[in-house]
């Protein structure tokens, strides 16, 4: 194992109440998972797959390198590591926040499992996403899902409205 997944690995137990117990689970567990308690050393917050993955490129391109991000196997789910507190203030449509009294199944620095994998594995410096360039990037990757992209045919145009505007009759029969 690298140092800097050493490092990974015990800055992660450090969240466990028995850090030697999940350094051992996740040493010689088939699953390959802990389960850790948000709220202690990190919150996330819980996002969308497509936004969740939008919202990734939007922090890499700004940021160079976020902090840790998980995601299921399906990218269905993108959780943003964030600083304990956070997700306490979160307020955001379709965001989850997992804090204090929530717990995250949380996969060996350097594995993938099918609960879940790391997008952008933690170094083990505590670096965590800051809340308010997520919460930008959130908005920017948000205007680009919203946004067809060139050539992409617009999903409203040439459709009917299902009930016709307030004046009008609708279609003569």
């Amino acid at each position: 194992m690298s140092g800097e997944a050493r490092s990974a690995l015990e800055w992660l137990a450090l969240a466990a109440p028995r850090p030697a117990i999940c350094r051992w689970e996740w040493e010689h567990s088939q699953q390959g998972v802990a389960l850790l308690p948000a709220g202690r050393r990190w919150d996330v917050l819980i996002l969308p797959g497509g936004l969740g993955m939008t919202t990734l490129d939007v922090l890499v391109h700004v940021t160079g390198r976020p902090g840790p991000v998980l995601a299921d196997q399906e990218r269905r789910r993108v959780g943003f590591f964030v600083p304990p507190g956070t997700a306490a203030r979160w307020l955001g449509t379709g965001v989850r926040a997992a804090g204090s009294g929530s717990w995250i199944v949380v996969p060996h620095p350097e594995r993938s499992v099918p609960a879940a994998h790391w997008l952008v594995r933690p170094d083990g410096s505590g670096m965590l996403n800051d809340p308010a360039v997520l919460e930008l990037a959130m908005h920017e990757a948000a205007a680009l899902v919203a946004t067809p992209a060139p050539g992409d045919p617009d999903p409203t145009h040439d459709r009917a409205p299902e009930h016709p505007p307030p004046g009008t009759r609708g279609p003569a029969h």
